[in-house]
This record gives C-alpha cells, structure tokens and sequence, in this order.
C-alpha cells in the first residue's frame, strides 16, 4: 500500500553547567525550531514531543590525555515531525540540515489505516496456508477435514524503514537531501491453520 505520511525526528540539543540553565537554553532553541519548522509550511499540530532527556555531560578526554573542560548538562528534546508532502520530505530534511538549532535523526513512512496493511496479509497468510496444507494432504495421500482452529500471528511492516542519522549541518542555504519514499509499505503476517483429515482424497 502506498504511504500516506512521513514521519521525521528531529532532536534540539544544549548544554549548561546546571539542569535548569540546561532546560531554559533548550526550551529557547526549541521555539526557534518551531518557528523555522512551521516557517515550511508544517501545522503545529503535526510537530509533538517524542522524548526529553537531561543528562551529565560524559567526560571529554583530550589528545593529552587531560580532561577538556565542557558544560556538565545536557538536554535533547526530540521532535517528531508528520508530514503528507511525501515528496517534500528531501526539502525538509535539507533545511533541518540547514540549521544550527537541531539535528536530523530518522525519517519513516506510514499508512492511515495500518490494520488495512496488516489484514491485508493475514488474508495472504490464509490462502499460503490452506495451500500448503493442501499440498501437503496430497503428499500424504489424504484429504482436509473440516478446519478446527486458527491461531492468529502477528501482522507487521515487512521491510525495515529507512533510518538515516545525519549530524553535519550546511554552511549557507540548504539542500535538498535525496530521499525517495518507498513506493509501497508491505505487511508480513504468521497465521497457524489446523485442519482434520478426512482419509483418502
């Protein structure tokens, strides 16, 4: 089935030498995120937290072996993006890469109505079934009986979503980065038929 939307991450990342200096600085970069962000043409709506963190800052050790001094705190605060511009999605990824304020994580794609993809591959999973059992009823020298229980697996995209982790920023302007939404997303479903046998075919 062909994506409906795409999603992309995003993370704002500060440092301070305190958490609370740590958050405020973050909250601050976050709003000229949104700004810029929105400034594409992107709802408010369609920009949500995905994780906030604050940590200590892990020590830096330079060529010398010595300690490089740099703030003790850290906060990210990751932003998930959902856009329909399927094709836009290079555009927004390159601009992202523009800025000083966040760095492109991942982008993935998806579909509206998910449990179409999945039941969509427990019908196939069905059909596969019964023909196996089929072939296997014949190798045996047998017929299928009546079907007494089906035991449902799971339904799941097929292929791994793209995950593209970029941490350069552009000098000047921005770009357009080459990704291409896959044409389809494909759901792969297990499901467990048993049948009686009914003696000979």
């Amino acid at each position: 089935m062909k994506p409906d939307f795409a999603r992309v991450h995003v993370t704002v990342a500060t440092q301070a030498d305190t958490v609370a200096q740590s958050t405020t600085a973050n909250r601050t970069a976050t709003e000229r995120v949104l700004a810029r962000i929105q400034g594409l043409g992107i709802k408010r709506d369609d920009i949500q937290t995905a994780n906030f963190q604050v940590f200590q800052t892990p020590p830096s050790i330079g060529a010398d072996g010595k300690e490089i001094k740099t703030p003790k705190f850290s906060a990210h605060h990751q932003l998930r993006i959902t856009t329909r511009d399927l094709d836009g999605v290079g555009r927004l990824a390159g601009e992202i890469l523009a800025s000083g304020d966040m760095t492109f994580q991942s982008v993935t794609f998806g579909l509206d109505k998910q449990e179409q993809g999945g039941d969509r591959a427990r019908e196939a999973a069905v059909r596969d079934a019964r023909r196996q059992a089929d072939v296997y009823a014949a190798a045996a020298g047998v017929a299928l009986g009546r079907l007494v229980e089906i035991r449902d697996g799971s339904a799941q995209p097929f292929e791994p979503q793209p995950e593209m982790r970029m941490q350069m920023s552009m000098a000047k302007g921005s770009e357009v980065v080459p990704i291409v939404p896959p044409a389809t997303i494909r759901y792969t479903a297990n499901v467990q038929l048993v049948w009686e046998m009914a003696g000979q075919p």
